[in-house]
């Protein structure tokens, strides 16, 4: 059985040591400040503004709730990946500026996961666009 923590002894990061909907509350102050540190990143905010267009336009092309959450769900993971790759580019960074092998691979990799994402996104709008325009 491990050995609780001394009363005095304050976590590193007192987040782990709220519950509820405290936790909730600051998890979300969280979550908007890395939204407006991704809306710094200039990828990010290209991204957003496309989503500021292309989520509306999803309700009018999707012809079921199934098609509008495939073009809306593609957009967001465009988004939702890129947040990620420039997560992992920070914590490289973070670590030194020098280059390295691995760095530079956890930095092509999540550039990979992001061009996926696009040409899944494409590839699903694509496939919507024809559907609505040229198949009937």
């Amino acid at each position: 059985m491990p050995a609780s923590p001394s009363p005095s002894a304050a976590p590193a990061n007192p987040q782990k040591a709220r519950t509820g909907l405290n936790r909730i509350w600051h998890a979300a102050g969280y979550s908007i400040e890395g939204l407006r540190a991704g809306w710094n990143e200039k990828a990010f905010r290209q991204e957003a503004i496309a989503a500021m267009v292309l989520l509306p336009l999803s309700l009018w092309l999707g012809r079921s709730w199934v098609e509008v959450a495939l073009l809306a769900g593609s957009v967001v993971i465009v988004m939702i990946v890129e947040l990620l790759n420039t997560g992992i580019e920070t914590a490289i960074d973070r670590i030194g500026p020098e280059w390295h092998d691995l760095s530079k691979r956890a930095k092509d990799m999540g550039s990979a996961a992001v061009l996926l994402a696009l040409l899944l996104c494409m590839g699903i709008w694509a496939a919507a666009l024809f559907q609505r325009f040229f198949h009937g």
